[in-house]
């Protein structure tokens, strides 16, 4: 019988348990996000105690990250073959015992190895919380609800970061911002093993050791080339990371054409629904974060905010975020996975424009409901992207394609502060005028940094200057950003595949 409307069986519908099983992973992702930034304004106080060199403090920063996006590939196809559940309790347990080992590191060696451990965990615990997901939830518009969730705490986390470190920085010592994760990581690994079901990839293949390492040798490499940009500009060192990760990824991507059974099957991203999803992925994450990272300076070195206010300033978007929830089910429904992803973006790249001219007014409130519309924006760019990246693969593959959508996180995070942070420095730069009278030092000062300015100059209006440069970069900054995502709007809308999905499992043919 031929119908306008082609109705497949339904799949099962989750239930109560899923979704207090989603709360045990949201929380852990949240947890995770939060330790990305959290440490920032733990630095001075750390500094103090266990005295670290300041090639030691880059390392305490950044080999987090490094490890955590090195290893997501491989532990994604990892828990797709020993069990995700398994390997999501077998990070728990790593991550709190490392949280406790950070926590009272007595030397700048330990506190790095304990970090690079919180990294190792991590990379256990991201890939397996998604591919988790997936098979809870296999009603295509629950499942896209469900990632809301997750994707909200994944941005939440990275935005409550410093919130969460002024706050605990106010009342006890540095090691509190680690130690925090341990009743957390408790509660998840009771309530985990209660709730969460197991499930597993069918291939029995072991995972190729070759494939690993250029995996790690090619996004190491990349990731610490792309923060290098950021901190000193283009290198010999810069330029020799960024050929290694490349060189790598070549080499990766022929290896994985020659397997029977690839670590990463490289023909997914000639499909448009996967490329097309992962590219936006990158974009709204790339906005995102790489806003974040200057706005926090802007609300305390411009606008006086203390951390805990400047944190709060920052809730609108997160709280924005989680109103995709709601959302989402009728976006699939009416518009279909690549037109609501394009129409998400355009949101977050009309939000920066609301930021960016308000940038200058003395009210908050421009800022705060810019704020919310790019929360609004993103979360629902990021979510039906990842929805569409762990959709395009078949269940048993849900650990790799997780891996997949959480390396263009990192790539995305990454990618924004380095370029979006460059652009802001250079615009910085250029803008800044000194009053007449102001010394050689001032002017070091100021041009090394609007903090370094604000702390270091005593002479009158050199802080004003530095300051209304610092706003005038930001708002550049900003409207750039705004049209790198109408462009990612355009092209989402265009590639993605706009089937609309209903909640019960029927497609839409038109």
């Amino acid at each position: 019988m031929t119908s306008s409307l082609r109705s497949n069986p339904a799949p099962a519908r989750a239930g109560k348990r899923e979704w207090a099983a989603l709360v045990v992973l949201v929380l852990v992702v949240l947890l995770l996000a939060i330790d990305g930034t959290v440490l920032y304004l733990a630095v001075p106080s750390l500094t103090e105690d266990i005295g670290p060199s300041a090639t030691q403090i880059l390392w305490i920063g950044d080999i987090y990250a490094f490890v955590l996006a090195g290893l997501l590939i491989t532990m994604g196809n990892l828990a797709d073959r020993i069990g995700r559940k398994r390997l999501l309790m077998i990070g728990t347990v790593g991550f709190g015992s490392a949280s406790v080992l950070a926590a009272f590191a007595s030397t700048p060696e330990v506190l790095i190895a304990a970090r690079a451990l919180l990294g190792l965990a991590g990379a256990t615990l991201m890939p397996s919380t998604l591919s988790i997901v997936r098979s809870m939830f296999a009603d295509r518009a629950q499942r896209a609800r469900a990632i809301a969730l997750w994707s909200a705490g994944a941005t939440a986390g990275a935005a409550l970061g410093p919130l969460v470190g002024g706050a605990l920085l106010e009342r006890f010592w540095w090691g509190s911002v680690f130690l925090i994760n341990v009743p957390v990581m408790v509660l998840a690994l009771v309530a985990g093993w209660l709730l969460l079901p197991e499930s597993k990839g069918e291939a029995p293949a072991r995972i190729d050791v070759g494939s690993s390492a250029l995996s790690i040798v090619t996004i190491v490499p990349l990731v610490f080339a792309l923060k290098r940009l950021f901190s000193d500009g283009v290198d010999a060192l810069t330029v020799a990371a960024a050929a290694a990760g490349l060189l790598a990824g070549w080499w990766f991507v022929r290896r994985q054409n020659r397997l029977a059974v690839p670590l990463l099957d490289v023909s997914l991203f000639k499909v448009p629904a996967f490329s097309g999803a992962l590219a936006a992925n990158v974009l709204a994450i790339f906005g995102f974060l790489g806003l974040l990272f200057f706005f926090s300076q802007y609300l305390q070195l411009v606008r006086g905010f203390g951390p805990l206010k400047a944190g709060a300033a920052e809730l609108p978007g997160t709280l924005a975020a989680v109103l995709v929830v709601a959302l989402v089910g009728v976006l699939l429904a009416r518009l279909g996975a690549g037109r609501a992803i394009g129409l998400g973006l355009m949101a977050a790249a009309v939000g920066l424009a609301v930021m960016g001219m308000s940038v200058d007014l003395r009210s908050y409130w421009g800022l705060g409901v810019g704020l919310a519309v790019i929360g609004l924006g993103i979360g629902v760019a990021m979510t039906l992207s990842t929805d569409a990246v762990v959709g395009a693969v078949p269940e048993r593959r849900a650990g790799a394609a997780s891996a997949v959508a959480e390396t263009a996180y990192e790539l995305g995070g990454a990618l924004g502060i380095a370029v979006l942070g460059s652009l802001h420095g250079l615009l910085y730069r250029s803008s800044l005028t000194l009053p007449a009278g102001a010394t050689a030092t001032d002017r070091a000062l100021a041009e090394d940094s609007l903090a370094a300015a604000v702390y270091g100059s005593p002479t009158p209006g050199v802080v004003a200057a530095a300051q209304d440069a610092f706003a005038q970069a930001m708002q550049s900054a900003t409207f750039v950003a705004a049209v790198i995502l109408v462009g990612a709007a355009v092209v989402a809308w265009k590639i993605i595949p706009s089937e609309p999905v209903s909640g019960g499992g029927v497609r839409v043919n038109h």
